[in-house]
Order: structure tokens, then sequence, then C-alpha cells
């Protein structure tokens, strides 16, 4: 099956000679992307040093990747660069608008689960509901205050998903991507499993797993302080899969947060999303083995549900909602209850919306996960606790 655009094999083999020492130029680009992040807000680095070497960690991890591609070397310089630029606007507005910190953030609901689980669509469903909001893309991607003008924002992240569109026809079949359409807390959240659906940074998974997550979501929180400033007062509905690994730090920020924990067959999602992750790794690596895939996806999401246990156990029995991936598909007629365990009315408009997010549902994803190197067997072993608990809802 064809992965990516022909093109852009021959974009990435003209190219190969720029990148060459690609590690020896990460201080040199780090530098750079911090002048031209401090140019579009004038505002500058000092006392985000920490945010900046974290990003350094990651420029010099994607530099070891074998095989990286030349896109895939200017696509993770232009993410860090937007990353800094973000987090230079949001410390700089708090600062000019002290209020900002008065903003509260109550009782938003969390949409979580390992990744192909159905987050996505229930995010958009419950996003729908009056009084409810939940934070675009292209706010995620350039976030700003609700009174600056939309039109930048909007049009580099349309730019953002046409690119990928180009470079991976085949995409939007597995992962639906629209500037003006709700979208995951991982665009702010500057670490995390996100950055290894495109490549396997030597070093960074281990590094990414020993992190202290605390500031990252209080810059979360700081970011939808920006985005609510001045709106009437409406519940967020946030979304990433990320956060499992991370329960402990976002209830840290968000202590009346109600968590929703979507379940599907662990071997099921696996292998989605290693033919996910496959596809996406095609444009940034000439180097990718399919059972290095499953292999690193199968021992980060058993690390990630068992870390969610964990930090579970120790939260009110009422914090955290189960949802069946089959109540997302073929089984809505339970949503409704869903909506009321979460004190949120089902009418019209919630069917509605519920209609349109089956509907835009892609269904073409084809996936084996004999092909990543992994049996039923070997992934029934390592989720074995986890099906023995949550098997109700599988």
């Amino acid at each position: 099956m064809e992965r990516v655009a022909p093109w852009l094999r021959a974009v990435n083999t003209v190219l190969t000679p720029a990148i060459a020492g690609r590690r020896k130029k990460v201080d040199r680009l780090i530098e750079r992307a911090v002048r031209e992040a401090e140019g579009r807000t004038a505002s500058t680095a000092r006392g985000d040093e920490d945010f900046v070497e974290d990003m350094r960690v990651l420029l010099r991890a994607y530099a070891d990747v074998p095989g990286l591609t030349p896109m895939g070397w200017i696509g993770i310089f232009q993410e860090i660069t937007d990353r800094i630029e973000n987090h230079l606007r949001i410390r700089k507005l708090h600062a000019l608008n002290p209020e900002l910190a008065d903003e509260r953030v109550d009782r938003p609901i969390v949409v979580t689960g390992a990744p192909r689980t159905g987050t996505a669509v229930l995010q958009r469903l419950l996003a729908a509901a009056e009084g409810h909001r939940a934070p675009l893309l292209h706010q995620l991607m350039h976030p700003d205050l609700p009174s600056a003008p939309a039109d930048d924002a909007r049009r580099r992240a349309e730019k953002t998903v046409e690119a990928q569109r180009r470079a991976i026809p085949t995409f939007g079949g597995i992962y639906d991507m629209h500037p003006d359409r709700p979208d995951s807390c991982v665009w702010v959240l500057p670490h995390g499993i996100g950055h290894l659906v495109r490549v396997h940074p030597p070093g960074y998974v281990q590094w990414m797993l020993d992190r202290d997550y605390t500031a990252d979501y209080r810059y979360l929180k700081q970011t939808l302080q920006v985005l609510q400033h001045g709106l009437p007062r409406r519940r967020w509905v946030l979304r990433a899969p990320a956060h499992l690994w991370n329960l402990g730090a976002l209830m840290k920020t968000f202590p009346d947060a109600q968590v929703v924990w979507t379940h599907r067959d662990p071997a099921t999602a696996l292998a989605s999303l290693c033919s996910m992750t496959e596809t996406a790794t095609a444009v940034s690596t000439t180097e990718h083995d399919p059972r290095d895939i499953g292999r690193l996806w199968l021992g980060l999401l058993a690390t990630g549900v068992d870390r969610a246990r964990a930090e579970r156990a120790r939260l009110p029995a009422y914090t955290v909602v189960d949802v069946p991936y089959r109540h997302l598909t073929g089984q809505t007629d339970r949503l409704p209850g869903l909506f009321e365990r979460l004190g949120v009315q089902w009418g019209r408009t919630e069917q509605e919306a519920l209609d349109a997010a089956v509907a835009a549902r892609p269904f073409d994803h084809r996936y084996d996960l004999a092909r990543y190197g992994l049996g039923p067997a070997e992934v029934d072993h390592a989720f074995a606790d986890y099906k023995r608990i949550y098997g109700g809802f599988l």
C-alpha cells in the first residue's frame, strides 16, 4: 500500500544532503526558533529556559532518528518553533492581563483512553451539548485571546492540514483533522506519546516516561484561560489519549475534572494504532520496521493503562466514567445514559451531533496485528489485568 505521495519521496531524495550533520545543528536551530518566536510575539524567552531546554531535548532526539527524512526534520523544527512561540505568547498574555489567572476552569470533562478507542468522536459529541465548548484545532495550534483576529491562526492551521493531506493522501481515512473542529490537547502539551506516532526518537521514550508533567498541565490550564477570556462561561471538553499516562498531573491541575475513559479490545486498538503509526512514520523516516512499531506500542500502551489504573485507585469513584467503544459505534442508544452521568441533558442537538460524528468517521482503515509481529495471545498477556477488570467495557 502506498502510504505517502510519490512526490514526497522525490523531494526527500533531493533534500537529503541538506540535513547531513543535523545533530551538530541542534543548538543553532533552537536559537533560531527562539528568535523567530520572539519576533512573532514581541516577547523574550527569559523565564522560559526550562521549556526551551525541553524542546532542545526533543530536537536532539529527532536528530538521532535513523533514516530521518528532510521533510521529517523540517516538520519537527517548524513544530518546535510554533510551540516556543505559543509558550511565549501565553506567558506574555498572562503578564499583560493578570486577571487571566482568576479565570476559572470548572469541572472540565476530559476524554481519554488508549489511542484508537473513539476519543475524538466522543469529544465532538460532548462538545456539541449546550453549555459546553472544546478547543478547536487552530486554537490549539496557535492559541490567542478571543478578541485577537483568528485569520492568521486559521490560515496557518489550514496550511498544516493541507500539507499533511498532500503528503499522506490516505491519512484522512485514519484520522480526521480540520482547523475548525475540536482536537487533542497534545497540540498544547509539549511532550508525550503524540511524537511517537511519527518517529521513534532514541532515548526519548524513557525520558518522556520519567518526566514530571505538572508544568505541562499548568500550561494547558493557562492556555484555556486565554482561550475563554471574556467569553460566556462554558464547560470545557478536553481530549487526549496521552492523558492516560499522566492522570496524576492532570488531576492535580484540574482537581474537579470528570474523566471519561473509552475502552476497546486492546488487540484491535493496538493494530489500528500501529497502522496509523506506520503511515505517519513513512513521511519522517525511511527506516521503519513494522515489528519495531508493534513492540514499541505494546509496551507503551500496557504502561499507560497500568499507570492510569494505579492513579484511578486514588480518586473518588465518581471521578471516572467508563465508555465502551461499541457505544460510540453500534450501541449508540446507550449514550443518553452517559450524558446523564455527566450532568448533561440529551436532546435533539445531541442526537444530531451523534449522527454527524458517526457519518464523518473514517471507515476505510484496514489493519492486521500480525503485520507488526504481534499475536492475540501476546497482547492478552500484556493486558491481562486490564481485561480482567474492564472486560465488561471491551
